[in-house]
């Protein structure tokens, strides 16, 4: 089993956090690749974080309403 690291994108050059909406997926749910898995507000812009690896999601490491920097890892799939 392989665990894949969900990474805040940088959706713009001057993006440097965001903050998680929601989150579309709970802890055990079964995600499949671009998937959407939570809305992020960046730059007072919601975008949609998709899955990067079909799996399952195993943790999630950023409540909603958290500001994060780009690239902070998110959330943890866990994969075959």
């Amino acid at each position: 089993m392989a665990r894949i690291e969900v990474l805040l994108p940088q959706w713009g050059m001057g993006m440097s956090e965001g903050s998680i909406i929601e989150w579309l997926k709970a802890v055990g749910d079964p995600v499949v690749e671009d998937e959407p898995l939570a809305e992020v507000e960046a730059e007072k812009v919601e975008e949609t974080l998709e899955a990067p690896a079909t799996g399952t999601l195993a943790e999630i490491l950023v409540e909603p309403g958290e500001a994060v920097e780009v690239r902070t890892v998110v959330a943890i799939i866990e994969t075959e």
